[in-house]
């Protein structure tokens, strides 16, 4: 069985499994498979009601994964998500307490209600994969995801991520609302019991990991890299924006890229991969002008413009 093959039935099964409970959002899902396989943390950003913690938790009983969730408050500490060290009376030592972040699956719920302090702890678990307590780093158990959730809409009592940690994440999703027969659906689904109590794991740790590998050997052309540079690189030259995507977000691009196409089930990328993914994974890295905020301009809609001023590879 081809790679790219191997890669989409499985997919495919894990999409298939969480729709069993989350009711039309296959896009969402597709793209929470797609920084699976890139190892990469998502945040779910919109407002409440709409199923973010539920695809969340659907996502991780799909998988025999360890999952732990933290409901992030003001009053969150950095050791309350970390883990601490404790003296142990009996063996008159110091043994460390592991935190909530020991987990494959991490979900931050409502992550912008903790203070800055709290938030700074992920940045070395996000990017390093490794906690360090006390001068001593341990490695977190892989794979390991944070599955982020915020409000954008009410303020009172949040701190807005800052930049530095927005740009350890994969993708930033939207679910939205769901259309009128997709709610009734819900309605129908939900009302003789908890759909999410049925499900079971259908793939382990393991299986996950080989699947990352996998999906590294997805080819890539030179030319559908070059599109992808360009399309960065111009972010950083816009005058609408201040502050333009990282080379980490080429990273990102590429590896996500590289998972769509295999979820597709091909063995390479096209410029349409780069096309689908450039919003979900660039938009929350952009810092924009006064001129282009004062102007009501999102960063959606420049990403969309730039896709339109990048010249596309025709070969």
């Amino acid at each position: 069985m081809s790679v790219s093959l191997q890669t989409k039935t499985a997919a495919s099964e894990i999409i298939e499994n969480v729709e069993r409970v989350i009711v039309g959002k296959r896009a969402t899902i597709e793209l929470v498979v797609v920084a699976l396989l890139c190892e990469g943390h998502v945040l779910l950003e919109d407002v409440p009601g709409v199923g973010k913690t539920l695809l969340s938790r659907t996502v991780a009983q799909s998988l025999a994964c360890e999952f732990r969730r933290i409901q992030f408050t003001s009053d969150l500490l950095p050791s309350d998500v970390t883990g601490l060290n404790v003296f142990d009376q009996k063996e008159q030592d110091f043994r460390f307490i592991p935190g909530p972040l020991m987990a494959n699956i991490v979900l931050a719920d409502e992550i912008n209600r903790a203070t800055p302090r709290t938030q700074a702890c992920l940045l070395e678990a996000m990017q390093e994969r490794q906690v360090t307590v006390d001068s001593e780093t341990r490695p977190l158990p892989r794979p390991f995801m944070v599955m982020a959730t915020q409000n954008p809409i009410e303020q009172e009592g949040t701190f807005p991520l800052p930049e530095a940690q927005l740009d350890r994440f994969l993708l930033t999703l939207r679910p939205g609302y769901p259309s009128a027969d997709e709610e009734e659906e819900i309605l129908t689904r939900f009302a003789d019991g908890d759909p999410l109590a049925e499900i079971s794991a259908i793939a382990s740790a393991r299986d996950l990991m080989e699947l990352q590998a996998l999906r590294r050997k997805i080819h890539v052309s030179e030319a559908v890299r070059n599109y992808l540079v360009n399309l960065v690189r111009a972010t950083r030259v816009d005058p609408r924006v201040r502050l333009g995507a990282s080379p980490r977000a080429s990273q990102n691009l590429f590896a996500a890229a590289q998972a769509l196409a295999a979820i597709q089930g091909r063995d390479f990328a096209l410029p349409d991969d780069v096309k689908a993914l450039a919003v979900p994974v660039l938009a929350h890295r952009l810092v924009l002008g006064a001129d282009a905020t004062l102007g009501g301009q999102s960063k959606e809609a420049i990403i969309a413009d730039l896709l339109e001023k990048t010249p596309v590879p025709v070969d």
